[in-house]
């Protein structure tokens, strides 16, 4: 049960973004910054990093939002996904990814946590400047966004078959605010 009064009907952030436009649309504006953009970081990687922090950080609602989404792109290779959730050193995905995925794992804990031993480590792995930052800044922005979505406690709907079509969604188009306050095509 939320602990504001939310639209109930609209599950995790979206219910919060509904409450407050105003917030809505510039963390909307970074989500799609950060997650849709197509320089450096593939999309998938960009999700697999948020699923990762979030699983980490216990989010329910966002690891398992923005796993599905990761699955849109992966055509439907779920298993992956969860192979990086349970044990990304082991996933079937690049040791670049690993690399970033190590440093969004210390990010989670506290930004302080990332050594210049991880940052040296994602560059022989052929990271760049702006993978890496982008990694630091999705990390740190699901962490933002996890505790937003359990610090207030919205809706996470447990049934995991309503997570794929929302995923869909976003993939064909975006994270603009106004998907979070407005019916969407099915």
């Amino acid at each position: 049960m939320p602990y504001i009064n939310v639209d109930k009907n609209l599950p995790g952030i979206r219910s919060l973004m509904a409450f407050r436009p105003e917030t809505a649309e510039p963390l909307s504006a970074l989500a799609e910054i950060l997650l849709r953009d197509d320089t450096g970081l593939s999309r998938t990687d960009r999700e697999l990093i948020g699923t990762y922090v979030s699983y980490l950080n216990d989010c329910f609602y966002c690891h398992h939002s923005h796993g599905e989404i990761a699955v849109c792109y992966l055509n439907g290779d779920r298993d992956l996904v969860n192979a990086v959730r349970q044990n990304y050193k082991e996933a079937p995905i690049s040791d670049k990814l690993k690399s970033l995925l190590q440093i969004a794992g210390k990010v989670q804990k506290s930004g302080k946590a990332v050594l210049q031993e991880d940052i040296d480590n994602a560059r022989e792995h052929g990271a760049t400047d702006r993978d890496i930052h982008d990694t630091v800044l999705i990390a740190a922005a699901f962490s933002l966004f996890n505790r937003y979505v359990d610090g207030l406690a919205s809706v996470a709907p447990q049934d995991l078959s309503t997570y794929p079509l929302r995923a869909k969604q976003i993939v064909e188009y975006g994270y603009g605010s106004h998907i979070f306050s407005q019916p969407q095509p099915v």
